[in-house]
C-alpha cells in the first residue's frame, strides 16, 4: 500500500483553516498515487487547545468539522487527528481520536490510550482514555493505529516505564499488518535520536512496518519539528520528512524503492531551526506584524535580531539602540553593524533624558554616586516602556525578548524591563548556547559582529560593568543550571557538577529566590527537556528545604 505521511502545521481552532491544510495535502497524496494519508494528532483542531477542550462545543465543531472533511474525500483516504465527543456517561466528556475517511464518510474511529501527564502534557485533564482500540481494515489490510502517546510505553531515554500499557504491541498482537501512529511531538535537544530508536525498536520487536507522522509547527511554548518517520518490518529507517517544515512523504510498504531520507540539520542547527520556526508562527497565528528588538551590541539581542530576520524577513523587524551613559561606543557600533548586516531599521532612542527625568521624580536620595541597584533596573525600565511604545504604535507590533536561560535562572534580568515582550526565544537557551547559535548563524558570512561574541557579556548598566562582577562565569552557571534544573540532582551533586561548593549554594540560593520572577516572564520556546515555562510548576512562596550537609 502506498501510504503519504502528510506532515501538516495547524494553527489550534482553526477549524476551516486546517481542514484546507488537510485537503490541500489530501489531493498531493492523490496525485502521488497514495492509498491512504496519515495526519498528525489533532491535526483538525490543533495541539495543545488546552482549556479549549473544554469549552462548550468545541468538541462538537470538531465533529462538524469532521463530517464535512469527509464528504470531500474521494480516492485516497485520509486518517485525521481530532476532538470527540465521549459516548460515555461516566468519566471525561471528550476523547483525544483519529478517525478514517474514505469515499465521503467516517469508516472507522479510535481513541488515544496512553494520556501523558508530565511537562508540557495534562492530557489527563482533558480526556478519556481508551478502553480498547482494534485495528481497522482497508484495502485488504489491517491498520494498527496508535496516537503519539500511545508508542511511548517504554522511553528508551530513561529507565522508568511510566505505563504498564503497550498499545502498539497490542495492536500487533491484534492482528495488524501495518502500525500507523499519529503524532504531536515536539521538539527537545536530542530527542530525535531518541524517537528514532523508539520506534525502530517498535518495528523491529514486532516485525511490522511501522509509520509515524509527526506535527509541524509552533503553538505558544512548544514547537513541533516533523520528521515524520517509516521503518520497515525490520526495524530498518526507510524514509524521513523534512525536519522543522511543512511536509508530504509518500512510500509504498510493499516496495521501498524510492523513499527518500530527508536531511537532518547538526545539533545547534536544529535548535536555530527550530527557534525560527517558533518566532514566524507566533506571529502568524497571533496575527502580529512587526517585531521590535533591544540592540545592546551584545551577542544575546545579536542571536535574537538575527533569528526574527530568518523568521520574519528584515522589513518585519526594527532594531532599537537606547545607549545610557555608561553604553560604550563599541557597544553602539556592533549593534549599529548587526543592523546593517540583517537589512534592517535600527531606531535610535537614547535613555538619558528619560533617566534623569525618573530620578528627579523619585527625589534627592536618587542619582548620588554609582548607580545601585535600584538606579540600573530604572534604566531596563526605560528601555522596556520605549520597546513597548514602538511597539504599540506600530501596527500589531511586538517586543522580541532577549534574554537567555542563564540569565533567567538566576533572575539577572529586571521585571518590566529587559524582560518585557511577548515571546522570549532564547529563554530556554543557556548562554553556552547562545555562543554556539552565533556561530551557526555566522556560518558562510559573518551576521554577527565579531565583537559582540568576543567581549565580555556586560548590562552596561554602571560604569566599567560585566555580567561576572555581579554572577559566577556562566560556564559555572550553565552547569547549576544543567545539573539542578534538567538533571534533578541532589545538592551535592550540583556542587561536584560546578566545582566549588559555595558557588554552587549561591546559584541554587538565586535559582530557587528567582521563582517569581520567572512566573511574569514572557513565552518562551521549549527546546530543553525542563523549560521555564508550562512544563515547569514550582512554588514561588516556599521555605529552603534543601539538606545543606549535602553540599
Amino acid at each position: 500500500m502506498k501510504i503519504a505521511l502528510a506532515q501538516i502545521d495547524a494553527t489550534v481552532g482553526d477549524l476551516r483553516g486546517n481542514s484546507e491544510k488537510i485537503l490541500s495535502a489530501l489531493d498531493e497524496a492523490s496525485r502521488r498515487g497514495a492509498a491512504l494519508a496519515v495526519f498528525p494528532e489533532q491535526s483538525l483542531g490543533g495541539y495543545p487547545a488546552l482549556d479549549l477542550w473544554e469549552e462548550p462545543g468545541f468538541a462538537e465543531a470538531n465533529e462538524k468539522a469532521l463530517n464535512a472533511l469527509a464528504k470531500k474525500v474521494r480516492g485516497t483516504a485520509a486518517l485525521v487527528g481530532f476532538v470527540s465527543r465521549s459516548k460515555n456517561k461516566i468519566g471525561k466528556p471528550v476523547r483525544n481520536s483519529a478517525a478514517l475517511l474514505h469515499n465521503g464518510k467516517v469508516v472507522a474511529i479510535r481513541h488515544k490510550t496512553l494520556l501523558p501527564t508530565y511537562d508540557v502534557f495534562d492530557e489527563a485533564r482533558y480526556f478519556e482514555p481508551a478502553s480498547e482500540n482494534k485495528p481497522v481494515s482497508f484495502g485488504g489490510l489491517k491498520l494498527g493505529i496508535t496516537i503519539c502517546e500511545d508508542a511511548w510505553a517504554k522511553d528508551p531515554s530513561t529507565s522508568r516505564r511510566l505505563y504498564s500499557a503497550d498499545p502498539v504491541a497490542a495492536q500487533a498482537k491484534a492482528g495488524a499488518h501495518i502500525l500507523l501512529n499519529l503524532s504531536a511531538s515536539p521538539f527537545l535537544r536530542g530527542k530525535t535520536e531518541v524517537r528514532k530508536k523508539l520506534l525502530a525498536d517498535h518495528a523491529k520487536r514486532l516485525k511490522k512496518p511501522l509509520f509515524y507522522c509527526n506535527a509541524v509547527g509552533g503553538n505558544d511554548e512548544i514547537v513541533f519539528d516533523g520528521g515524520s518517520l517509516a521503518y520497515d518490518a525490520k526495524g530498518k529507517i526507510r524514509a524521513r520528512a523534512a525536519f522543522a517544515a511543512s511536509d508530504l512523504l509518500v512510500i509504498d510498504s510493499s516496495n521501498w524503492e524510492g523513499a527518500s531520507l530527508a536531511p537532518e540539520p547538526s545539533p545547534v542547527g536544529q535548535v536555530g531551526e527550530i527557534l525560527t520556526l517558533g518566532i514566524k508562527d507566533f506571529a502568524l497565528k497571533c496575527g502580529l506584524q512587526k517585531a521590535f528588538i533591544g540592540l545592546s551590541g551584545g551577542i544575546d539581542s545579536a542571536v535574537v535580531a538575527a533569528l526574527a530576520v530568518r523568521a520574519l524577513g528584515p522589513q518585519r523587524v526594527a532594531g532599537v539602540s537606547m545607549p545610557s551613559a555608561y553604553s560604550s561606543k563599541g557597544s553602539i557600533d556592533d549593534a549599529r553593524v548587526l543592523a546593517a548586516n540583517l537589512g534592517i531599521e535600527l531606531i535610535d532612542a537614547p535613555i538619558n533624558g528619560v533617566q534623569q527625568a525618573l530620578l528627579q521624580t523619585l527625589g534627592e536620595k536618587w542619582g548620588k554616586g554609582a548607580p545601585d541597584l535600584a538606579e540600573q533596573n530604572l534604566q531596563a525600565r526605560a528601555r522596556g516602556v520605549i520597546l513597548m511604545g514602538l511597539a504599540n504604535k506600530s501596527h500589531r507590533g511586538f517586543v522580541l525578548t532577549t534574554g537567555n536561560k542563564s540569565e533567567l535562572a538566576v533572575g539577572y534580568c529586571t521585571l518590566y524591563g529587559d524582560m518585557c515582550g511577548a515571546l522570549a526565544p532564547l529563554a530556554d537557551a543557556p548562554k553556552r548556547l547562545v555562543y554556539e547559535l552565533a556561530d551557526w548563524l555566522n556560518a558562510g558570512h559573518e551576521i554577527i559582529p565579531s565583537n559582540s561574541i568576543l567581549k565580555p557579556p556586560s548590562a552596561e548598566l554602571k560604569p566599567d560593568q560585566k555580567d561576572q562582577d555581579d554572577l559566577p562565569p556562566y560556564d559555572q552557571v550553565d552547569d547549576a543550571l544543567e545539573a539542578w534544573v534538567q538533571s534533578r540532582l541532589e545538592p551535592g551533586k550540583v556542587a561536584r557538577a560546578v566545582g566549588d561548593r559555595a558557588v554552587a549554594e549561591t546559584l541554587l540560593d538565586r535559582m530557587d529566590w528567582s521563582e517569581f520572577k520567572r512566573r511574569q516572564a514572557p513565552p518562551s520556546i521549549k527546546i530543553s527537556s525542563k523549560a521555564f515555562g508550562v512544563g515547569r510548576r514550582m512554588p514561588i512562596a516556599k521555605a529552603g528545604w534543601r539538606v545543606r550537609a549535602g553540599l
